[in-house]
């Protein structure tokens, strides 16, 4: 289990969300799905993770513009402890 400082609110099933323009984002499955990050305005898609089953988990990094779409996820902004 990761350690990490918790930041904001939990987002339930995130579209075109910049999650508070967080920096690094965790997400965490509730049902199998595929996270999609666009960039700021959703005309480029940056990357996919895909999350297997309920409770599969992913800490990702992204620019605070940058936007989550994912169904069957639950996503809130972190930090490292050494920030």
């Amino acid at each position: 289990m990761a350690t990490f400082i918790t930041k904001g609110t939990v987002v339930t099933d995130p579209s075109a969300n910049d999650i508070g323009r967080a920096q690094f984002v965790r997400l965490v499955a509730t049902a199998q799905a595929t996270a999609v990050v666009k960039e700021d305005g959703g005309a480029v898609t940056l990357g996919e993770v895909f999350l297997y089953a309920a409770g599969d988990e992913a800490i990702i990094e992204k620019a605070p513009g940058d936007e989550i779409t994912a169904t069957g996820v639950k996503a809130h902004a972190v930090g490292s402890p050494r920030s």
